[in-house]
């Protein structure tokens, strides 16, 4: 197997969010993503093992980036609120930007089967890592309360964002993804109370 990198291999991971986000994981066949990356058929199987490897593959590898881009950003903020405003902003908006991947995400991986769900888990385990990390800040810094569950935090944080997307990808990404930013920050920093 070719080792995961250069321009075929990229070609194929983007033709592949393309065609999976247009006809569905179960109707994207290998021969399809392969005219769409404009490579032999051959040449799939010379970077995946199977279809559901380039799921995983594509996930990781576009994942691996969201993640790598949030992380730095979140390392360029100077306080926990800013931190918390600048994970909102860049789920959202590199989603938004990215609508056929946000399908991809939303819809097509909750699909899969085990192998792909495990297969998967390693990335989204270093997006949950980044995520508790900013909220045991704020505890420590004292901005969010002492008994804040972390783990429970972390699922409200990540669930609120995953299912903004998935509401957005479900009316066909009609509205302003991004409009939501500045609603989500406040809400996870002030809550429901009336103060």
């Amino acid at each position: 197997m070719a080792k995961k990198t250069g321009e075929k291999y990229q070609a194929i991971i983007n033709a592949a969010v393309r065609v999976i986000a247009q006809h569905g994981y179960h109707n994207a066949q290998v021969s399809r993503i392969a005219r769409e990356a404009k490579v032999a058929d051959g040449t799939i199987y010379l970077y995946f093992e199977n279809k559901d490897d380039i799921l995983i593959s594509l996930f990781n590898e576009k994942m691996g980036q969201f993640i790598a881009t949030c992380r730095d950003l979140c390392n360029k903020a100077d306080t926990v609120e800013q931190k918390i405003y600048v994970l909102v902003h860049s789920h959202l908006s590199q989603l938004a930007n990215d609508k056929e991947f946000s399908v991809v995400t939303q819809i097509e991986l909750r699909q899969s089967n085990p192998v792909v769900s495990k297969g998967i888990g390693e990335v989204l385990k270093q997006y949950f890592s980044l995520i508790d990390d900013v909220i045991r800040e704020g505890v420590e810094a004292g901005v969010f309360r002492d008994d804040v569950d972390v783990r429970l935090a972390r699922t409200m944080v990540f669930g609120t964002l995953d299912q903004t997307v998935t509401a957005w990808v479900m009316r066909q990404c009609k509205h302003d993804l991004v409009s939501q930013v500045d609603p989500i920050h406040n809400l996870f920093l002030n809550g429901l109370i009336r103060k």
